[in-house]
């Protein structure tokens, strides 16, 4: 499995782009920094002591750079070879953590191994992306072309089915992200207009009853089917676009009721207006938001931070680590933060796009896709654009498994992209 051959362009290391790794370790280490002043106290002011968050995430720093250097070295035709096994893999460790999983926070997520949790949900990332690279790339696939579409709904499906059934409701939605590499290897826009109206008829039906919401689709799919009534292609393309629309606003009415928990229900009625709880399950948007706000320009300072101080934010160093970042950075540092991992998708865009293999092109976009539902929806949840789901930021927030997928995730792509000159 070791990498003995060289490129026209010297070793796999020579040949990594220095940017994305750069990239890489501000945000580690900014993450890192941010974690220590999350959960900082008098009584524990080492910065290595392993008993605290922040010492423990400089373990998972440290056994990160360990797999970079086992990624690097690897031979790295041999991911294309163990693709569907890695998937098959994780998935069966989405099943096992059904079974023997251990509970936190309401969801059975994790598996418990001595004093460590890992969470199986971040390594499927990976696995599926894998797959999905090495299905898409397979000669002949076309998914411009309805039979080849059921095999990758079905990679992405199996996983996301899995995940919700913890219940995860946030690391499930992640998977929604291979559509833009679905887009991007030849789906149809017209998927792309489904989709923003399935998000708007699912909207409309939080806030109204789905049953209003179907006479309304209705209505206007026969005004429609009036207007256009010579033409039969126009006629059925309205129906099916009006049946559609009344499945997604049925099927989001079942799934509010019977699948998400009443604290997610209730995160979704305060982002959409239906109803103010600040005090409630609103508390926690209302306190980031506060964190945020009180930094400014130039925030407070480091260690200075009062709202994460005195614990008013929760999960301040996991899923609200944002809030830390306003709050003692201030817009400045926000700004900068947003940036970098704005450059860094950018980055991986451009990386991918000069791929030599379809295998690596496909890859790369999954990697993108996935950074970027995390990116967003994270960010978005801390200053209440997003109902609170529970999803870290990328490198930023504490946890082993978290960092561990996105390292072989991102590194993964990395060392393909050095192996680029000996594709073809």
């Amino acid at each position: 499995m070791i990498d003995s051959t060289r490129g026209r362009r010297g070793s796999a290391l020579s040949r990594l782009d220095k940017w994305t790794v750069l990239l890489y370790i501000l945000l580690v280490f900014l993450g890192w920094m941010n974690i220590y002043a999350a959960v900082y106290s008098e009584e524990h002011q080492s910065i290595f002591d392993t008993s605290q968050e922040y010492g423990k995430q400089m373990i998972w720093i440290i056994t990160s750079g360990i797999l970079i250097l086992f990624i690097l070295l690897s031979d790295a035709r041999i991911y294309q070879s163990i693709a569907f096994p890695t998937y098959a893999v994780t998935m069966l460790l989405l099943v096992l953590v059904l079974i023997i999983g251990k509970e936190v926070g309401g969801n059975k997520s994790w598996i418990q191994i001595g004093s460590f949790t890992l969470q199986p949900s971040e390594f499927a990332k990976f696995g599926t992306v894998l797959a999905m690279a090495r299905y898409l790339s397979l000669l002949n696939v076309d998914l411009s072309k309805w039979k080849y579409r059921w095999w990758p709904l079905l990679i992405m499906g199996l996983p996301f089915l899995l995940i919700l059934m913890q219940p995860d409701t946030g690391s499930a939605l992640v998977y929604i992200s291979f559509f833009l590499v679905f887009y991007r290897e030849g789906l149809p826009g017209s998927y792309l207009f489904l989709a923003l109206l399935a998000a708007v008829s699912a909207i409309f039906s939080l806030i109204y009853l789905p049953i209003y919401v179907i006479g309304v689709i209705a209505a206007l799919a026969l005004l429609t089917v009036f207007i256009v009534r010579k033409s039969r292609r126009m006629i059925w393309s309205t129906v099916f676009i009006g049946l559609f629309a009344s499945a997604v606003s049925f099927g989001t009415d079942i799934m509010f009721n019977e699948v998400l928990q009443p604290h997610q229900q209730s995160r979704i009625q305060i982002l959409l207006g239906i109803k103010d709880d600040p005090m409630g399950v609103g508390y926690h948007t209302e306190q980031s938001l506060i964190a945020i706000g009180s930094g400014g320009l130039t925030g407070k300072g480091f260690l200075q931070g009062t709202q994460t101080k005195l614990n008013y934010v929760p999960a301040q160093s996991t899923d609200y680590i944002f809030c830390t970042v306003g709050e003692e950075w201030g817009f400045v540092g926000s700004s900068v933060t947003v940036l970098l991992f704005v450059i860094l998708m950018a980055r991986l865009v451009f990386l991918a796009e000069r791929q030599k293999s379809k295998f690596s092109r496909v890859y790369g976009y999954g990697v993108v896709s996935i950074i970027f539902i995390h990116f967003a929806v994270n960010i978005a949840m801390t200053i209440g654009l997003a109902p609170v789901i529970g999803i870290p930021l990328p490198f930023f927030s504490y946890g082993g498994s978290s960092l561990w997928g996105f390292t072989v995730l991102l590194f993964i792509f990395l060392r393909l992209d050095a192996n680029r000159w000996s594709e073809l």
